[in-house]
């Protein structure tokens, strides 16, 4: 598969670094894009971001990346975690930054674009911006983890929605908490 992750300056830098750690280079090509702040609450909240050699890094004031051209094949792009600024601009069509345009490219070619949210409570030009999103195609998966599998440690909490994340990008997240149907 071939992934575009990105990274905005929303609190959350722990779910892109959950994801990093579950997501295999080796079989997947990797390109992260980092939007001007990201970089900065990454070091705010987790110190640095490990990064596998494998993943193709990239700024977010370039166009010389084949992923913001309709003409080259990605599969998926997730922006986590993703701010309500950024939503909002790509919900406005705007594309003057990498992660924009990248996001307009994967909704005009009716690819997967899956945008992580954390932030909250929402105003009503936020719902609106997630309802002009996912009109157009777009997954808007909330950073909203879940408590009902026993997750005990922050990691294991996040991982709650990294599996989600994993789920809607259709790759393996084996550790995941899934209900069954209980024998009575």
């Amino acid at each position: 598969m071939k992934l575009v992750l990105a990274a905005t300056g929303a609190s959350g830098a722990i779910y892109l670094q959950r994801l990093l750690a579950r997501l295999d280079p080796q079989a997947h090509e990797i390109h992260l894009v980092f939007s001007t702040y990201a970089k900065q609450v990454v070091h705010e909240e987790l110190g640095e971001l490990v990064v596998p050699p494998e993943v193709h890094q990239h700024g977010d004031k370039t166009m010389n990346v084949p992923f913001v051209s309709g003409s080259a094949r990605f599969d998926a792009m997730v922006i986590v975690p993703c701010s309500m600024g950024t939503l909002g601009r790509i919900a406005a069509g705007t594309s003057d930054s990498t992660i924009l345009r990248a996001a307009d490219v994967f909704l005009k070619e009716r690819r997967k674009l899956l945008l992580v949210p954390r932030e909250m409570p929402w105003n009503l030009i936020h719902a609106r911006n997630v309802v002009t999103l996912i009109e157009a195609g777009a997954v808007v998966l909330p950073a909203s983890p879940s408590f009902y599998g026993g997750a005990s440690t922050l990691n294991a909490i996040a991982d709650t929605v990294v599996d989600r994340i994993l789920d809607q990008l259709d790759l393996p997240s084996p550790g995941m908490f899934r209900w069954k149907e209980s024998a009575e």
